[in-house]
């Protein structure tokens, strides 16, 4: 029987959070619009989200995890500018 898994930011959010919080390095490098920055924590998202699910994604959950993970970083970057 296959794992379903429900996509919502429900359940993305904690798990992208932690993705967020453990590569800040990487957060820095994305609000400097350094090379690699994005390709790095999109691959990370999709991994952890991945880990967590235990089993791939399907290229829909993938893009679903991509996009929140773009929402993160506004996010970030928001406050980041909202301080300055």
């Amino acid at each position: 029987m296959p794992i379903v898994f429900s996509a919502t930011n429900e359940v993305l959010d904690p798990i992208l959070a932690g993705v967020v919080k453990g590569n800040q390095d990487k957060v820095v490098g994305w609000l400097r619009e350094e090379p690699g920055s994005w390709g790095f924590l999109a691959g990370q998202a999709v991994s952890t989200v991945r880990k967590e699910v235990g089993r791939d994604l399907e290229d829909m959950e993938r893009r679903l995890v991509w996009s929140r993970m773009w929402w993160w970083l506004e996010q970030v970057r928001d406050r980041v500018q909202a301080a300055n």
